[in-house]
């Protein structure tokens, strides 16, 4: 990563700490983000297990010498947790709530992706060189292009729901589910087409972390000492992250050269 990612890089660690610490907090997953059944022997001590994973793999982003061996493991918990997803979607793939989780955590894992293809140092011969360099960093992009198609229908779909969670201060709050549902759908199609895919990335990242923000940095603030609020506020921290480290990695569009 350059000096200009590092701060991508910083604000990945951050989420992953603090749903770490969460998961060590209440000996649990992230609820409905974590879909891990009851049924699952052991399933406190796996939680208490994730969190741990997730704090010393966050931890290991922010120090150089672990950088490597924090994205080797953290991009096949990642797969993992998108995987959890997987069941809802075959029991009820007409529910587009179902396709908005699998969405949000798509993007995570994108971000994830990244990370993974520019900074696992894999030796020659691994299986997952594949997934790494210009190649992994591709079809990571296109995986992030994807999931924000769903994220976007989902403000259409419930537009009531969508509603609710935008801030009372701001007028029109219908206008702005549809306007953000609208501007999520664009900047997938942006990315996934390659129309102006770096402005479309960033535009992204930026509605993520203003809805963490205006979302869920007040509900913290109206009931500190509830579980939601937190652990929705470094989930959506999280995948913002992500989709902050996807756009500071597409390149941007070199001027055509002249013709001699």
């Amino acid at each position: 990563m350059t000096r200009s990612q590092q701060p991508a890089l910083t604000l990945f660690a951050v989420g992953m700490i603090g749903l770490g610490i969460l998961a060590l907090v209440y000996g649990d997953f992230a609820l409905v983000w974590q879909p891990v059944a009851q049924w699952i022997p052991g399933r406190t001590v796996l939680a208490y297990g994730s969190g741990v994973f997730m704090l010393l793999g966050g931890l290991g982003l922010l120090l150089k010498p672990a950088v490597a061996w924090s994205v080797r493991g953290l991009f096949p918990y990642l797969i993992v947790w998108l995987l959890l997803k997987v069941p809802a979607l075959l029991v009820a793939p007409q529910v587009e709530a179902v396709w908005l989780g699998f969405g949000e955590l798509a993007v995570l894992l994108a971000g994830g992706w990244v990370l993974f293809a520019r900074l696992a140092g894999l030796r020659e011969g691994s299986p997952l060189k594949f997934a790494t360099g210009e190649k992994g960093i591709y079809a990571a992009r296109i995986l992030f292009a994807v999931s924000l198609i769903p994220i976007g229908l989902s403000h259409l779909v419930y537009v009531k729901e969508t509603v609710e969670l935008v801030p009372a201060w701001l007028p029109y709050r219908v206008g702005w589910a549809y306007l953000t549902g609208a501007g999520q759908i664009a900047c997938g199609l942006g990315v996934l087409f390659s129309i102006l895919p770096r402005v479309a990335a960033w535009a992204e990242a930026g509605m993520i972390s203003l809805f963490t923000l205006l979302v869920w940095a007040p509900a913290i603030l109206a009931a500190p000492k509830t579980r939601l609020p937190w652990t929705a506020f470094f989930i959506s921290w999280a995948i913002a992250s992500a989709a902050w480290v996807v756009a500071q990695n597409i390149a941007p569009k070199q001027p055509a050269k002249p013709a001699v």
